[in-house]
């Protein structure tokens, strides 16, 4: 089972140009012969995008888009399962590179911390909503905002301890001659990651640190490189499932995650090269 190239039929006419529509990738047979006719992998994408893209409950899924919630939510997680989300988002980034919108030479780290409604996998007390269950998303981005890494932590895990599983996350993006590029040669993070440990760690890995230190006047330079990071984390809340945390399996979660730096992605290579 391979990715074909091309993916906006499951994104609406509002996010994409329509030339782009019509287009899904190949998961291979849905099943064996007989019984209830199998859903149509259009269908199912077109409501986990209505799902991702309003936010709203598997249960409140409108009969009208043709697959319920719950079928949905069960092709989300046999996808994330079987790796597609992942090889759909190092497809999408091999498509960046080729279209020169993709810089991983430079990265940049940032995190941001969700409400999560009835706890779950990898949840913790909120040190910003006085306790309450919450969710951390650590993210990796390029020089020009594109997702390269995502991951979901507890909110009262340290931001020293997300880092450098973080910068292993580092795709391998193909798209130019030559080897790709194993782990990124720079790295900018703001005071949250500010530890000679890590600088220590990133140095071993022959990244070089950019990691504003605590206690020093802001607008010392490093936040002229690090604001797309906070774009990013914009579009990412822009799809309200990525607000506020409803599920509780971890793999669900991983898979919200990765399908949303996906949609990121497609808007980047689609939309307006220039703001990528």
């Amino acid at each position: 089972m391979k990715l074909e190239d091309s993916l906006d039929s499951w994104l609406p006419r509002t996010c994409v140009c329509q030339e782009c529509r019509g287009r899904v990738f190949s998961l291979g047979p849905s099943g064996p012969a007989g019984g209830r006719p199998a859903i149509s992998h259009r269908v199912v994408m077109n409501v986990l995008w209505f799902v991702l893209a309003t936010g709203c409950r598997w249960e409140d899924v409108p009969p009208e888009l043709g697959c319920s919630g719950i079928s949905a939510h069960r092709y989300l997680r046999r996808w994330e399962e079987m790796g597609v989300w992942n090889r759909l988002h190092v497809d999408l980034l091999r498509m960046l590179r080729q279209a020169d919108q993709l810089a991983p030479e430079l990265v940049i780290v940032d995190a941001v911390i969700l409400r999560a409604f009835g706890g779950g996998d990898s949840t913790g007390a909120s040190p910003v909503d006085r306790g309450r269950k919450g969710t951390k998303h650590s993210l990796l981005v390029g020089r020009h905002g594109v997702p390269l890494a995502l991951r979901t932590a507890g909110a009262n895990a340290s931001d020293h301890t997300q880092i450098i599983p973080l910068v292993l996350d580092f795709p391998k993006v193909k798209g130019k001659p030559g080897r790709p590029k194993e782990l990124p040669d720079e790295l900018y993070a703001d005071r949250g990651y500010d530890s000679d440990s890590t600088r220590w760690l990133l140095a071993w890995l022959g990244i070089e640190p950019h990691i504003a230190r605590r206690k020093t006047a802001h607008g010392s330079g490093p936040g002229k490189v690090r604001w797309v990071v906070e774009r990013t984390i914009s579009w990412l809340k822009g799809l309200r499932r990525m607000r506020i945390r409803y599920d509780r399996l971890g793999v669900i979660q991983d898979a919200w995650d990765t399908l949303a730096a996906c949609v990121i992605c497609f808007r980047l290579l689609h939309d307006d090269p220039d703001s990528g």
